[in-house]
């Protein structure tokens, strides 16, 4: 056992300073988001929206998400990571504690747009910070620390959630969000000033190629928007599917879905340093975390017992343990060829271009041919995801 902790503790050595504040940060700001996970539910039963609404109100997040960042890719590239990360997550806190006042459909759909807009005009930025204060071998896993704190913070979030709308509403969700990103703010402040920080990978390129003529970087976002509009669902359909099919409460529900947190907390970092040793490529693994993905919503078809929903939660987790490490790494490696900005953002649009129509989709399905249809079209746009990627990896094979 002791050698086992150790080997965990080994998996962390190695990363800059910048790199651990960053991950705290990011903790802070996670652990605050605990709207989203309860937001479906929220719309239906405390604002008594229908599910078609609340299919357009998560499109409007997902329009959102891809317009602020593409915006701030942009804008990383001209004013700097640093300017556009503050500016961010402090607007985003003042947005969250203003959501809660909006109750009409209308102005539902303007007010997630607008909050996510800006909200994501964080994560380009963020991901090219990242990528200066790492060294270039400490990539894989300075990304993986950040999705620990991202995945620490949701496992607590979703927990915690459950407990203060039990005891105070959900007016109480949107006032923690909110002032739980402006603390992250202020710590962002006073820790990861530019001027002081180690820039560890300064990249400068003064040809640098768009990000929209890398080929193979194309056909891998198009991958993603598929891995997308599947994985999404987990944070729109499946809460109402715990809830209406298997009669959770909002309690058991956190748990559920805090309990992949959790896992990736303790389990992530440890198998992504030991497959870094293996001669797996970025794309194979990320295929594999693919099959892993779409195999969590076949299991759901396959049995109405209670506890299948534990074995896709299993599968769902250990495939996004997979996936999404060494997918930021092999967008933050082909980043360097161009304005890493542009990439970075292209990268980031993929999952907010998905989230357009993942959450849409899913939610009008479950509503027009039932749950377990929707789980069949998922394992079907998971396998076509899994043919993309392995197209991808032939190709560059080939190009070797």
């Amino acid at each position: 056992m002791k050698t086992l902790f150790n080997n965990y503790l080994d998996s962390f050595k190695g990363l800059s300073s910048e790199v651990w504040w960053l991950s705290f940060i990011t903790l802070i700001n996670r652990a605050g988001t605990m709207v989203i996970p309860f937001l479906s539910i929220y719309l239906t039963e405390d604002l008594g929206l229908s599910l078609s609404n609340v299919a357009w109100i998560m499109t409007c997040f997902g329009l959102g998400s891809v317009v602020g960042t593409w915006l701030g890719g942009k804008l990383t590239d001209t004013l700097g990571y640093y300017k556009i990360m503050v500016f961010s997550l402090l607007l985003t806190g003042f947005l969250f504690i203003g959501l809660q006042y909006l109750t009409t459909f209308k102005d539902l759909c303007i007010g997630v747009f607008i909050l996510t807009l800006f909200a994501d005009m964080f994560r380009p930025a963020m991901f090219v910070a990242l990528s200066a204060y790492s060294k270039p071998e400490n990539k894989t896993r300075s990304v993986t620390l950040i999705r620990l704190a991202i995945n620490l913070g949701f496992s607590a979030g979703p927990a915690l959630g459950g407990l203060i709308i039990v005891s105070l509403g959900y007016a109480g969700l949107f006032w923690v969000d909110g002032i739980t990103c402006i603390a992250a703010t202020v710590l962002l402040i006073k820790v990861l000033n530019p001027k002081k920080a180690k820039v560890q990978d300064d990249i400068i390129n003064n040809n640098p190629e768009s990000a929209y003529k890398d080929i193979p970087f194309i056909i891998f976002c198009f991958a993603l928007i598929l891995f997308g509009l599947v994985f999404f669902q987990y944070f729109s359909a499946m809460p109402i599917y715990y809830r209406q099919v298997h009669v959770l409460t909002e309690i058991e529900v956190g748990l559920l879905l805090g309990s992949n947190g959790l896992l990736i907390f303790l389990f992530e970092m440890p198998l992504i340093k030991w497959l870094e040793t293996k001669s797996f490529s970025k794309i194979g693994l990320i295929l594999f975390g693919a099959i892993l993905t779409g195999l969590s919503f076949l299991v759901l078809i396959l049995s109405n017992w209670v506890g299948v929903i534990i074995i896709g939660m299993f599968l769902a987790t250990l495939g996004e343990m997979i996936a999404f490490p060494f997918a930021n790494a092999f967008a933050m490696e082909r980043a360097k060829k161009g304005n890493q900005g542009e990439f970075m953002a292209l990268y980031a649009m993929s999952f907010s271009v998905a989230s357009i129509f993942a959450h849409n989709a899913g939610l009008q399905f479950a509503e027009g041919i039932g749950f377990n249809n929707t789980w069949g079209i998922m394992t079907a746009l998971s396998t076509l995801c899994v043919v993309l990627l392995l197209g991808l990896k032939l190709y560059m094979k080939a190009k070797k």
